[in-house]
Protein backbone atom coordinates (compact mmCIF):
# COMPACT_ATOMS: atom_id res chain seq x y z
CA UNK A 1 0.00 0.00 0.00
CA UNK A 2 2.67 2.05 0.64
CA UNK A 3 4.45 1.38 -2.08
CA UNK A 4 1.63 2.48 -4.14
CA UNK A 5 1.00 5.62 -2.21
CA UNK A 6 4.39 6.74 -3.15
CA UNK A 7 4.36 6.40 -7.05
CA UNK A 8 0.80 7.93 -7.12
CA UNK A 9 2.24 10.84 -5.24
CA UNK A 10 5.93 10.75 -7.68
CA UNK A 11 3.34 10.91 -10.74
CA UNK A 12 1.05 14.14 -9.07
CA UNK A 13 4.56 15.94 -8.40
CA UNK A 14 5.97 15.23 -12.09
CA UNK A 15 2.02 16.23 -13.27
CA UNK A 16 2.54 19.75 -11.18
CA UNK A 17 6.81 20.33 -12.63
CA UNK A 18 5.28 20.03 -15.89
CA UNK A 19 1.94 22.06 -15.55
CA UNK A 20 4.30 24.54 -13.83
CA UNK A 21 6.88 25.36 -16.26
CA UNK A 22 4.39 24.81 -19.72
CA UNK A 23 3.86 27.94 -21.23
CA UNK A 24 1.06 28.63 -23.84
CA UNK A 25 -0.71 31.21 -25.94
CA UNK A 26 -4.62 31.68 -27.03
CA UNK A 27 -5.20 33.82 -30.05
CA UNK A 28 -8.38 34.96 -30.54
CA UNK A 29 -10.41 36.56 -33.43
CA UNK A 30 -13.07 38.81 -33.12
CA UNK A 31 -15.30 40.27 -35.87
CA UNK A 32 -16.82 43.23 -34.83
CA UNK A 33 -17.50 42.28 -31.17
CA UNK A 34 -18.08 39.00 -31.76
CA UNK A 35 -15.74 36.03 -31.12
CA UNK A 36 -15.55 33.91 -34.04
CA UNK A 37 -12.24 31.79 -33.32
CA UNK A 38 -10.28 31.14 -30.75
CA UNK A 39 -6.96 28.95 -30.70
CA UNK A 40 -4.65 27.34 -28.58
CA UNK A 41 -0.31 26.92 -29.35
CA UNK A 42 -0.75 28.90 -33.21
CA UNK A 43 -2.22 31.92 -35.00
CA UNK A 44 -5.97 32.21 -35.46
CA UNK A 45 -6.52 32.14 -39.46
CA UNK A 46 -9.50 34.82 -38.79
CA UNK A 47 -12.70 35.12 -41.11
CA UNK A 48 -11.44 36.50 -44.25
CA UNK A 49 -12.78 39.53 -43.96
CA UNK A 50 -9.54 41.54 -43.37
CA UNK A 51 -8.89 44.86 -45.01
CA UNK A 52 -6.17 44.57 -47.74
CA UNK A 53 -4.09 47.43 -49.44
CA UNK A 54 -4.91 49.43 -52.02
CA UNK A 55 -3.25 48.25 -55.27
CA UNK A 56 -2.72 51.99 -56.59
CA UNK A 57 -0.82 54.30 -54.21
CA UNK A 58 -3.11 56.76 -55.35
CA UNK A 59 -5.97 54.92 -54.08
CA UNK A 60 -6.76 55.10 -49.92
CA UNK A 61 -9.16 53.56 -48.18
CA UNK A 62 -10.39 55.43 -45.45
CA UNK A 63 -12.11 52.55 -43.55
CA UNK A 64 -11.66 51.23 -39.91
CA UNK A 65 -11.06 47.34 -39.92
CA UNK A 66 -14.21 44.94 -38.31
CA UNK A 67 -11.52 42.42 -37.67
CA UNK A 68 -9.27 42.71 -34.36
CA UNK A 69 -6.97 39.84 -33.12
CA UNK A 70 -6.08 39.42 -29.47
CA UNK A 71 -3.61 37.58 -27.79
CA UNK A 72 -3.35 36.00 -24.14
CA UNK A 73 0.13 34.55 -23.34
CA UNK A 74 0.42 32.58 -20.15
CA UNK A 75 4.64 32.53 -19.19
CA UNK A 76 5.57 29.36 -17.55
CA UNK A 77 8.22 29.19 -14.72
CA UNK A 78 11.52 28.87 -16.29
CA UNK A 79 13.34 28.20 -13.24
CA UNK A 80 12.95 25.91 -10.36
CA UNK A 81 14.34 26.70 -7.11
CA UNK A 82 14.28 24.60 -3.75
CA UNK A 83 14.76 26.86 -1.03
CA UNK A 84 15.78 24.61 1.90
CA UNK A 85 17.44 27.66 3.69
CA UNK A 86 14.82 29.31 4.17
CA UNK A 87 12.94 26.66 6.57
CA UNK A 88 13.75 27.83 10.17
CA UNK A 89 14.90 25.56 12.99
CA UNK A 90 10.96 25.16 14.17
CA UNK A 91 9.83 23.69 11.18
CA UNK A 92 12.67 21.39 10.25
CA UNK A 93 12.04 20.00 13.83
CA UNK A 94 7.95 20.14 12.98
CA UNK A 95 8.56 18.60 10.29
CA UNK A 96 10.90 15.72 11.20
CA UNK A 97 9.28 14.61 14.45
CA UNK A 98 5.89 14.60 11.59
CA UNK A 99 7.47 12.00 9.50
CA UNK A 100 8.97 10.15 12.10
CA UNK A 101 5.76 9.60 13.67
CA UNK A 102 3.79 8.85 9.79
CA UNK A 103 6.12 6.39 9.17
CA UNK A 104 6.17 4.93 12.26
CA UNK A 105 2.38 4.74 12.75
CA UNK A 106 1.31 1.56 10.67
CA UNK A 107 3.81 -0.99 11.50
CA UNK A 108 2.30 -4.03 12.16
CA UNK A 109 3.16 -5.82 15.31
CA UNK A 110 6.36 -8.81 14.64
CA UNK A 111 3.66 -11.66 16.09
CA UNK A 112 -0.35 -12.22 17.36
CA UNK A 113 0.58 -11.52 21.24
CA UNK A 114 -2.33 -12.38 23.41
CA UNK A 115 -2.43 -10.89 27.51
CA UNK A 116 -4.48 -14.35 28.28
CA UNK A 117 -2.25 -16.59 27.18
CA UNK A 118 -1.24 -17.76 30.24
CA UNK A 119 -4.59 -16.77 32.13
CA UNK A 120 -6.46 -19.77 34.11
CA UNK A 121 -9.73 -19.58 35.00
CA UNK A 122 -10.64 -19.50 38.90
CA UNK A 123 -11.68 -22.67 40.30
CA UNK A 124 -15.42 -22.84 41.21
CA UNK A 125 -16.06 -23.56 44.49
CA UNK A 126 -20.12 -23.27 44.53
CA UNK A 127 -23.28 -23.76 41.86
CA UNK A 128 -24.10 -19.99 41.76
CA UNK A 129 -27.14 -20.91 40.23
CA UNK A 130 -27.97 -23.11 43.45
CA UNK A 131 -26.94 -20.63 45.47
CA UNK A 132 -29.16 -17.94 43.83
CA UNK A 133 -32.29 -19.91 43.60
CA UNK A 134 -31.83 -19.55 39.71
CA UNK A 135 -32.95 -22.21 37.12
CA UNK A 136 -33.24 -21.99 33.61
CA UNK A 137 -37.14 -23.78 32.51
Amino acid sequence: MKQIFHKIMSIVMAFVVLLSTMSFTVNMHYCGDELVETVIFHKAEGCGMEMENPSTKGCAIIKKKCCNDQQIAVDGQNELHTQVDAVSLEQQVFLASFIYTYTNLFEALEENVSPYAVYEPPLVINQIFKIDESYLI
